[in-house]
């Protein structure tokens, strides 16, 4: 058996803790909208996550690519198509296992309340209290509450991610690197993931298309 040293262990720790910072601030910005700000610092991010997370500096680079093989303006169409106008790839987790359903307005109102409880004040920019960005933003400023969140819906981010997978988007890699920081067991497969989600899913019209969101500008999260 192997010892170490408390303090090694509180300082792995704090790695780990800041290498899950580092992926949520950077897979944030990277699944966006994007604008001309977030071209500019796509080194910067590329190399934070080289420096705190290696293992996931490969799972972000097909993102990082795509975002710099094409003009801005068809970025952001792409962008609508993908995330806004396709239910394959919803960036707002409890429409995976709400949909359209009268309930999903609790459940907003209770992710609401999480970040009423930190102490936190958000900005949503127009966006709903579920819109994954913003739910890992707030993961940077409290893990512990966020984190919860993420493993909360869990089989929601892994569908998502899935749905990208499937059709082959860049965007994939970073919702697998998003996954790997959420606590506890993961679905070993699709089967097990959608069994989850029928767990908890209403019956009334989960899987109708939902309205488009209209992305307005990066939720800011700060302390009041």
């Amino acid at each position: 058996m192997r010892w170490r040293r408390p303090e090694a262990a509180a300082s792995d720790d704090a790695a780990s803790g800041r290498a899950a910072a580092v992926v949520h601030a950077g897979a944030a910005q990277l699944l966006s909208y994007p604008d001309a700000a977030l071209l500019e610092r796509l080194d910067v991010i590329e190399a934070a996550v080289a420096e705190a997370a290696p293992a996931a500096s490969a799972l972000f680079a097909p993102v990082a690519g795509h975002l710099r093989s094409l003009p801005l303006i068809e970025l952001q169409s792409f962008h609508v198509t993908e995330f806004d106008l396709s239910r394959r790839h919803a960036l707002h987790l409890t429409y995976w296992t709400e949909g359209d359903t009268r309930r999903r307005g609790e459940v907003l109102a209770s992710i609401k309340a999480v970040y009423r409880e930190s102490g936190l004040v958000v900005d949503t920019g127009g966006e709903l209290f579920d819109h994954l960005p913003m739910m890992l933003e707030f993961c940077v400023h409290d893990p512990e509450r966020g984190l919860a969140l993420l493993t909360r819906y869990r089989p929601n981010l892994e569908l998502l991610r899935l749905g990208c997978t499937d059709d082959g988007l860049p965007h994939a890699g970073v919702l697998e690197a998003v996954c790997r920081t959420v606590p506890g067991r993961r679905p070993a497969d699709r089967a097990e993931i959608q069994a989850m989600v029928k767990a908890v899913a209403p019956t009334e019209t989960v899987g109708l298309e939902p309205d488009a969101p209209t992305f307005v500008g990066w939720p800011e999260l700060s302390r009041s």
